[in-house]
């Protein structure tokens, strides 16, 4: 009697708690105007991280989604959109460094209490993100083929294939503006807006590629230049939504027309948070480009194979990334509010939660990369080249998943320092040379640039690890 009245009871209390889940997702997914300074820690993680990993995931679905349409108009054009990322990972340093920025300073200023303020450190955000991807664009549009030149694209890419990159670089302003504006709503608290305007942006993208890339009715097939036009279209529409929503949305931060003005001092705070995030990411994307240039060393099919793998990674990597990007905002809003504690403590949970989710993964892929690279291409000197890299890359899951959420408790905290001295050390000291080392001095080939990454990004996560427990970062005024 006794053990079937307490089996009904565990049968209540886990139907209550599934409904309580159940709930707390909808309300993370539709807005909340949970204080994330307090109440209980697990569901203030909870609202932050699911519309965080559904905006990544949308993100990575697109990433998987736009070169799966690409990649049926040959290796060329693979390798292309391969060296044209490598290239726009310069402006995704900047997009994330300026929305480092902008989330310590709105995050803090949201901890105390000061919408006003957060407010405007959103405004000087979006104008630096505009004059910054101005500088980017002209030379883009202009100077395209000589760039993938350059980067060691042969004559028929060079000819062909640089409007996809003139493109691609010329409206590189939506890119940065969605990245910023995106950061403002997310570091406020409102992570749901920053979803469904990523969603936006994907879903307008995912359903032109095709059109656009291959032809409709009269809309006539534009080949690689389609899948940059799309891409264009749909983020600069999802700015668009972007801008309506700081109008007229009635979220956290709101900007109104008489008050808009260019407060130097602000901008001058943002800009010194930034350069921090800035240098930390050019230094760690632009790695990529120099590893970039030594697979294409290797020829077409390396390129394509690497291409398709790190598209792969991005995939999986990105809906983590949106769990690390929930523990800066805690950490950001938790010091604002002088509750170091739970700043801390939000980092210790949220980095075992990503930790888990990318070990499995990466044990998929490990597994049976070769399944995953033929979803996206039936060439076999392609499936075999990318299945090498996939399955070597994807062997440091578990340390990737720890230290990115340490790396961005850091930049949540106004610490963009640490993670450019970490990154400078592991990515241009240690990665680079042995990339090279290991790929051309010792024979390896494109393999020793999958096992250089690998040693870079473990090595990364251990130093993030000891540095973070030093505790240093609960100083940082911003």
């Amino acid at each position: 009697m006794a053990k079937g009245l307490k089996s009904l009871a565990l049968h209540k209390l886990t139907k209550t708690n599934a409904r309580r889940l159940f709930s707390e997702i909808v309300e993370s997914v539709s807005g909340t105007d949970q204080d994330f300074t307090s109440g209980k820690l697990g569901k203030a993680i909870l609202l932050l991280s699911v519309p965080m990993v559904l905006e990544m995931v949308m993100e990575s679905i697109f990433a998987v989604a736009d070169i799966f349409f690409v990649s049926k108009l040959g290796a060329d054009a693979i390798a292309t959109v391969g060296i044209t990322e490598s290239l726009m990972t310069l402006v995704y340093a900047l997009g994330f460094g300026l929305s480092m920025g902008t989330t310590a300073l709105v995050s803090r200023r949201i901890g105390e209490k000061k919408t006003g303020e957060a407010s405007s450190v959103g405004f000087q955000a979006i104008v630096l993100g505009i004059f910054i991807s101005l500088l980017i664009a002209i030379p883009g549009m202009f100077y395209a083929s000589e760039i993938l030149g350059l980067m060691g694209a042969n004559r028929a890419m060079q000819e062909e294939m640089a409007g996809y990159t003139a493109i691609i670089l010329g409206g590189n302003m939506v890119i940065m503006l969605l990245f910023i504006i995106n950061a403002v709503f997310r570091s406020a608290g409102d992570a749901a807006v920053s979803m469904r305007v990523l969603w936006m942006a994907n879903i307008l993208n995912i359903i032109l590629d095709p059109i656009l890339i291959f032809g409709l009715g009269p809309i006539p097939a534009l080949g690689i230049e389609g899948a940059a036009i799309a891409t264009t279209i749909g983020r600069g529409l999802a700015v668009v939504y972007q801008f309506h929503l700081l109008f007229n949305g009635h979220k956290r931060v709101q900007l109104h027309w008489r008050e808009l003005k260019l407060d130097f001092p602000v901008m001058g705070r943002l800009i010194r948070l930034s350069l921090g995030g800035i240098g930390q990411n050019i230094i760690a994307t632009s790695s990529w480009i120099g590893l970039v240039r030594i697979i294409a060393e290797f020829g077409s099919v390396a390129m394509a194979g690497y291409t398709i793998a790190i598209r792969i990674l991005i995939f999986s990597l990105l809906p983590s990334w949106g769990i690390a990007n929930a523990a800066a905002t805690l950490v950001g809003q938790n010091l604002g509010a002088k509750e170091p504690g739970r700043a801390e403590k939000s980092v210790w949970v949220t980095g075992r939660i990503n930790m888990i989710l990318l070990t499995f993964v990466g044990l998929m892929f490990v597994l049976y990369p070769s399944f995953f690279v033929g979803l996206f291409t039936t060439d076999l000197e392609i499936v075999r080249a990318g299945s090498l890299a996939l399955r070597v890359v994807s062997i440091g899951s578990m340390a990737y998943g720890y230290g990115m959420v340490m790396i961005q408790a850091f930049n949540g905290a106004g610490d963009t320092l640490t993670p450019t001295w970490i990154n400078l050390f592991c990515f241009w000291l240690l990665e680079i040379p042995l990339a090279y080392m290991l790929a051309m001095a010792m024979g390896l080939g494109e393999k020793g640039v999958y096992l250089a990454i690998l040693t870079a990004e473990s090595v990364l996560a251990f130093v993030a690890y000891i540095l973070f427990r030093r505790g240093k970062w609960k100083l940082k005024v911003v």
